[in-house]
């Protein structure tokens, strides 16, 4: 039986544990929390890549250059292009997410590693962004 997309056996149960709170804390939350939390762990993951690379382990940066890639990917996946009121800001963010993946592509691909914090510098901007407008249509808790 297999947990999460594990294998049951390859996880303690304080792992186990830990990753059912953090699916009723994602299932609990706005659609705007979802996407700041979206940023919190390419920020996080980039970070860590920057941290990496300074130690020179090189598989733990580009495990961090790749998980940020998969978000940055998946927040240009939720755009909604089509709806007119949203479409001058979903295509700007396209515009911007497009930039951020192919910077990190370099990063991947040529060891241009200035691509890192400057796409971590973006995504801090467009998160605190995104933190006021969850603050503004956010009901108090």
């Amino acid at each position: 039986m297999s947990t999460y997309g594990f294998p049951a056996s390859s996880l303690s149960a304080a792992s186990r544990g830990a990753m059912a709170y953090q699916k009723v804390d994602a299932q609990s939350r706005s659609p705007l929390e979802l996407v700041v939390m979206l940023y919190d762990g390419a920020i996080r993951f980039l970070g860590e890549a920057l941290e990496a690379d300074a130690r020179k382990d090189y598989r733990t940066r580009a495990t961090g250059v790749s998980k940020a890639l998969a978000i940055v990917s998946e927040l240009r996946n939720t755009l909604n292009l089509d709806e007119q009121s949203s479409q001058p800001l979903a295509l700007e963010l396209d515009r911007l997410y497009d930039y951020m993946f192919g910077r990190l592509l370099e990063v991947s691909t040529k060891r241009d590693f200035s691509g890192v914090e400057e796409v971590q510098r973006l995504l801090v901007t467009v998160r605190e962004g995104w933190v006021q407008v969850s603050a503004a249509t956010s009901p108090p808790r």
